[in-house]
This record gives structure tokens, sequence and C-alpha cells, in this order.
């Protein structure tokens, strides 16, 4: 690198720091310079508060067996995937991955929706080992049908009723903004065939109501923040908006808008056995009742 590109380079760094510091200033709302940390006891206490609640939190153990034979199938590296994602955590993607396949125990035939996608090959890898007919969603694709690609809102998609038997959210529902998330619960119930299934992972929860977000991704005039939350700052977080929920939230933002849905939540227990970088923690499990017509 030469001696011009690294005073850009660090330049570049200093801007985006200053900057930061700079709206965090301004900010009038409950705030904390951190990210969401969430250790064993924490995760503990909101499964207590969970059940308080009247939700069932099972204990989800990773097959790693099965894991393992999931990446031999994959084969990451004919999708150009596998360097792409290495310097981010490509053992918690895959994993993530692996067990939306196991949870939504996806079936030859299947019509599959990957929400989110965001240019993942899960589609095409999920059509390779399982047979399903794949189809991709992202707020960044062209709005509208073209082939089986849907762009625009996951909260209102041009699909017709009953077109999907499962669909999957692999860290995308944390970023839903607004009201994005109440409304594409509601989505769900519409677009799901009886018997579909949605599998969200991971669920972000925690023991207060926050909101993450990296400053420099962000307009100050247009903050997508909420007065409820606490909003997590952290610099080099690369997102604008990442919602945990507590479970009071989860009550008031997911569960009052299932409808003809169940929600099954799952705690997570052995992640370490695939990589100590893992996070994934818990999980939603959304299923549409067969004979439900609303």
């Amino acid at each position: 690198m030469s001696l011009l590109n690294t005073i850009h380079k660090h330049l570049n760094q200093l801007w985006k720091i200053t900057r930061f510091q700079w709206i965090y200033r301004r900010l009038k709302c409950s705030k904390i310079a951190s990210d969401v940390t969430c250790n064993d006891d924490q995760q503990q206490d909101i499964v207590n508060r969970l059940e308080v609640l009247g939700f069932s939190v099972e204990p989800y153990h990773v097959n790693v067996e099965r894991y393992r034979e999931y990446l031999r199938k994959a084969d990451y590296p004919k999708w150009g995937y596998y360097q792409d994602i290495l310097a981010y955590n490509f053992s918690e993607k895959s994993l993530e991955h692996f067990v939306a396949a196991e949870m939504l125990d996806l079936q030859y035939g299947d019509t599959y929706i990957d929400i989110g996608n965001d240019g993942c090959p899960t589609p095409e890898i999920y059509e390779r080992i399982y047979g399903i007919t794949p189809w991709k969603q992202d707020l960044i694709y062209r709005a509208g049908l073209h082939g089986n690609v849907i762009g625009g809102d996951a909260a209102s998609m041009p699909l017709e009723d009953a077109f999907a038997d499962k669909m999957s959210l692999h860290c995308t529902f944390e970023h839903f903004e607004r009201d994005c998330d109440s409304r594409f619960i509601v989505e769900c119930e519409r677009v799901l065939k009886p018997g579909g299934r949605v599998c969200i992972l991971p669920l972000y929860l925690n023991t207060e109501y926050a909101i993450q977000t990296d400053l420099n991704c962000v307009r100050p005039d247009e903050l997508p923040f909420e007065k409820e939350a606490v909003h997590y700052c952290q610099f080099g977080y690369n997102n604008r908006h990442g919602r945990f929920y507590d479970p009071d939230m989860l009550v008031t933002r997911v569960r009052n808008h299932l409808g003809g849905l169940v929600l099954r939540l799952f705690h997570v227990i052995n992640t370490h056995e695939v990589d100590p970088g893992c996070y994934l923690k818990f999980i939603a499990l959304i299923e549409k009742r067969h004979g439900y017509q609303g």
C-alpha cells in the first residue's frame, strides 16, 4: 500500500470516528457507547422471564456431526461465498443455515423464501441438498417479482395468499425498522400455507429492550430509534439498526400479532462445540396452524 493510500485510510477512519462522536453527543435518547452483550447468566434470566410470560423455551442442541455433513454437501466455495464471509464468521453463518434447514424440516418440492437474502447462496444450497423450489427476497432487490427474486418490503410482498411452505431469516429480523417486525409477522400469516413454517435466527434477546446501531450508517435527521429502547451505539457495527427484544417487547411486537400462527422459542446450548465464535443463542420457529382460515 502506498504512503498516500495509507494516509487516506487513516484520515477516513479519523473522519468516521469524529462523525460518530459528534452524532452521539447530540442524541436525545437513552444511549450507551457500547455493543449489546448477553452472558450466560443473563440468558437464563431471559428464559425465566419468558416462562413467566407464558412462553415455553425449549433447549436446542446442535447436532455437530450433521452440521459437518451439511457443510460437505453445501460446498460453500462453489458458490463464491466461503472466502467473502471468512473474515466475518463463516462458522456462525453456515451454522444458521444448517439449523434453519433442520428447524424447517425442508422437503422436496417445498416453496422456500429466503428473507433478507442479500446475495447469500442459501436458496441454491437448499435446492441442491433438499430439492426445494427457491425464492429470494430483499429490500435491496428491484421492487416486484423478477423470476424467483422478490424485491421490496418483506412485510408487504407481492405474492398470493398461502404461497410459501417455508421461509427463513438469517441475521435479518433484527434489521427490520420501526413497525416492520410486527407487520412481517402478520404477513407470514398471509403468505404461509397451512402447516407452513418460518424460522428466525438468531432471535436477538436481551434483558432490556435495545437497539444497536453504528452512527456512521445513519443520517442524524432520520435516526430509526424508539423512545422505549436503550440505544447501544457501537463504532464498527456497520449496520444502522439491530433490535434486541426484552421478554415484554417480544410479547408486544411479535406474540400479539400472531393471529393463526404458533410461536416456539429455543435456547441453543452448545454452539461452542461448532466454534467458540458462534453467537447463535435463541431461535424463533413460527408455524401456521392447519385449517386456519384467517
